[in-house]
């Protein structure tokens, strides 16, 4: 017995011996194990997440990226072919401003982390990228449409990929697009017609989602809106037909917001039925539409459709609502001289942003202007908010920037365009008329920037006397009271306006973003400076009349020429250091942007005035008697051809 007492001690000892030591491996081979998948774990690509702010707060002051894009040209190719040297670049005047927003710190609360997986949708402005480049020929009014459809092909493809899709155009009855409405006509037989080709190559999409997964419609809308195919086609010879029979409307009313909120409605049961499609509206217009009350509604429900906008539209003028188009009558029978028709293309922000003032040097132009770099607010905002992408076409744009000398017939006479690398970085602010009136409240700058804007257009003296022959001292003095007279009708509106301005100067240190800060002192800076040149005039004038005498006792005539120097009296030498100093901010801070090249123009022109004289001969001898052509003779009479007639009330 006790023999096998021994035997179980030992079994017992060997055996927990043993258990400690499998317990060991055991241990070892699992950390072991735990290791390895962790190192493998590191090289997976983490699983997307994004984050839900709950929070009562708008997200508007977060906006993603905006594409604002620009077909400068015309192309042979269709899709990626026809994109230009640039292969898949994006960027203004050729497919985009990529107007990019501040990053402001908002309140998070309680973030809760949701995780996706990746998904095909719709290519958008925000995910076209930064580089894609439309190039072609710019030549006649409709060129830079020609490269923007060929842009949207792209588009409708990658819709493609991810469902059947349906494409509704919309177009401006305008008399002013009938030539782009042609072109747009001529180029659909080039789209469908690689779409075509990708069909019938047996491409996955259409594989997929069958031989009609692209279907198309088109409205025509003018002062009314006009459905002109019945039913979603997939024939091209309809659509053709349908754009070729799209009337004139002699109204030059555009219901346009209300074509597109339309045009959501009619079409949302595709985004629901079976099969599901996109549904991608294509508005195709030169102007911002009659009908802006109705943007949020048509924002509204394109958003709940989740139905993008693509614009194929025109460049806003800078700060404007109202740019001039070059228009020649088609009718030869017409007098063919060009005539400068006002229309609505404007402005790029929710309400204008700059104070317009004229030049009074013999260059400036009053029908023309420069480019925002930007699109109309309205539609901008519209294509913004749904994802979809603004194409700002003109035909006489230069890649880049740069000055152009002559405007086609029927385009928008814009004389100065910008480099859109440059303009990135002063976007409007994309938000609500009600979010924009609060962004004017909080800073008294802001708001005093657009309230003297509104009282624009301020013109310089017009022509102002400068030369002021003495025949006697009577004389000499009534001539120079009459000339006081223009300047006495442009000061008091002068003071006005920098009054405004002078109610938010303690705001400007607060200002953020560069365009409410550029915009700011270039509208101080101009209106000091034509202050200081206006008053100037009007007060060397009053001076003068106190009597001057002549260095030269042979001279005659006074003329006031532009000086450099201000030395009428103090306050007008400290006004004119203000300016400059608000406008060589402008300059040195805002390169090659609107602003400075206002503020140049402004620096170039003198503020002061200074007296020269000379002999003109004030008292020549009389005419001969005498002479005296007479009437022409009776075959020259013959050769007058009798003046065609000008259209009267154009509306485009």
């Amino acid at each position: 017995m006790e023999r096998i007492g021994h035997f179980r001690r030992w079994a017992q000892t060997a055996f927990v011996a043993q258990g400690s030591m499998s317990w060991g491996v055991s241990l070892i081979v699992h950390l072991a194990l735990l290791i390895s998948l962790a190192a493998i774990w590191q090289q997976l690509p983490a699983t997307p997440k994004f984050a839900v702010f709950k929070s009562d707060d708008r997200v508007a002051d977060v906006q993603p990226i905006e594409n604002i894009a620009e077909s400068v040209s015309d192309s042979e190719d269709v899709g990626i072919e026809g994109a230009g040297t640039g292969g898949s670049m994006t960027a203004a005047p050729t497919i985009a401003d990529i107007a990019r927003v501040e990053v402001r710190d908002l309140p998070v609360v309680e973030v809760a982390t949701i995780e996706t997986r990746p998904t095909l949708g719709l290519a958008t402005a925000p995910t076209l990228g930064d580089k894609v480049t439309i190039k072609g020929t710019a030549g006649y009014g409709a060129t830079g449409a020609s490269g923007a459809i060929d842009r949207l092909t792209q588009e409708i493809m990658l819709s493609l990929e991810d469902r059947p899709t349906l494409v509704v155009w919309l177009m401006d009855q305008s008399q002013s697009l009938e030539k782009q409405r042609a072109t747009i006509e001529e180029r659909f037989d080039r789209i469908y017609h690689e779409l075509g080709v990708i069909q019938s190559s047996g491409n996955s999409s259409f594989v997929k989602h069958g031989d009609e997964a692209l279907l198309t419609s088109v409205i025509a809308f003018g002062k009314e809106v006009n459905l002109l195919t019945k039913e979603p086609t997939a024939d091209l010879e309809t659509i053709k037909e349908a754009v070729h029979n799209i009337k004139n409307d002699p109204d030059g009313i555009e219901m346009t917001f209300t074509a597109v909120g339309d045009a959501a409605k009619r079409y949302q049961k595709y985004r629901t039925g079976n099969p599901r499609r996109n549904v991608m509206i294509v508005v195709v217009t030169d102007e911002t539409g009659n009908d802006e009350q109705q943007l949020e509604s048509a924002l509204d429900r394109c958003r709940k459709n989740q139905t993008p906008v693509y614009v194929i539209g025109v460049p806003a003028p800078f700060g404007q609502r109202q740019a001039f188009v070059k228009y020649v009558d088609p009718d030869p029978a017409y007098d063919q001289n060009a005539q400068n028709i006002p229309v609505d293309q404007g402005p790029e922000s929710a309400l204008p942003e700059s104070v317009q003032l004229g030049f009074s040097d013999e260059k400036w132009d009053r029908f023309s202007s420069i480019d925002s770099g930007f699109g109309p607010y309205a539609l901008t905002r519209l294509c913004y908010e749904t994802g979809g992408v603004f194409f700002a076409v003109h035909p006489n744009r230069p890649t880049g920037a740069g000055h152009v000398k002559e405007t086609d017939a029927m385009a928008t006479r814009i004389n100065q365009f910008f480099d859109p690398e440059v303009m990135r970085t002063y976007h409007p602010d994309y938000v609500s008329f009600k979010q924009y009136d609060h962004l004017l409240r909080e800073n008294k700058a802001r708001m005093a920037l657009v309230e003297a804007a509104k009282l624009s257009m301020i013109e310089p003296m017009e022509k102002p006397r400068l030369r002021f022959p003495k025949r006697s001292d009577a004389e000499l003095k009534t001539d120079m009271d009459v000339a006081q007279r223009t300047a006495a009708v442009l000061e008091p509106k002068l003071e006005q306006l920098y009054g405004i301005l002078k109610q938010g100067e303690k705001d400007r240190a607060k200002l953020t973003g560069s365009r409410w800060q550029a915009g700011y002192d270039l509208a101080m800076g101009r209106v000091l400076a034509v202050r200081v040149r206006t008053a100037g005039y009007n007060a060397i004038l009053a001076k003068a009349k106190n009597g001057m005498k002549f260095e030269d006792e042979n001279n005659d005539t006074w003329e006031l020429v532009p000086s450099d120097e201000v030395t009428v009296n103090s306050a007008l030498e400290k006004a004119a250091a203000q300016s400059k100093e608000y406008l060589t901010r402008v300059v040195e801070k805002h390169p090659g942007t609107p602003w400075a090249y206002l503020a140049e123009r402004e620096l170039a022109e003198p503020l002061g005035w200074k007296w020269t004289e000379k002999h003109t001969n004030v008292r020549p001898p009389m005419a001969r008697n005498g002479g005296g052509g007479g009437a022409p003779p009776a075959d020259a009479l013959r050769k007058i051809e009798k003046p065609k007639p000008v259209r009267q009330n154009v509306k485009l």
